[in-house]
């Protein structure tokens, strides 16, 4: 799968580890719907740093189709509701 995080580029990230970025998503889905900003803020850039950790970067010339777009680290809570689906930002979520 490839994962681009938006102002950053794409990294390849095996589907199988989509889960253990499914527990920051649904923390990140609650913090959003308390609205909880600095939580909201703290889990954003934990799961930004899971994605990078478990992930393999592209080379910078290279651009494939995104299986998976995440926000900016500097996202605001508005511009991450807009890319959310019912799953938020993770497939497979609850």
């Amino acid at each position: 799968m490839i994962v681009r995080i938006m102002g950053e580029g794409q990294l390849t990230l095996a589907d199988g580890r989509l889960g253990e970025l499914n527990k920051l998503d649904d923390e990140l889905l609650a913090e959003m719907e308390n609205g909880d900003g600095p939580g909201f803020r703290a889990t954003l850039q934990a799961l930004l740093a899971k994605v990078r950790e478990l992930g393999e970067p592209l080379p910078d010339d290279t651009l494939e189709p995104s299986d998976l777009i995440l926000p900016s680290p500097d996202a605001t809570l508005e511009e991450v509701q807009e890319l959310l689906s019912d799953d938020g930002l993770i497939p497979g979520g609850a």
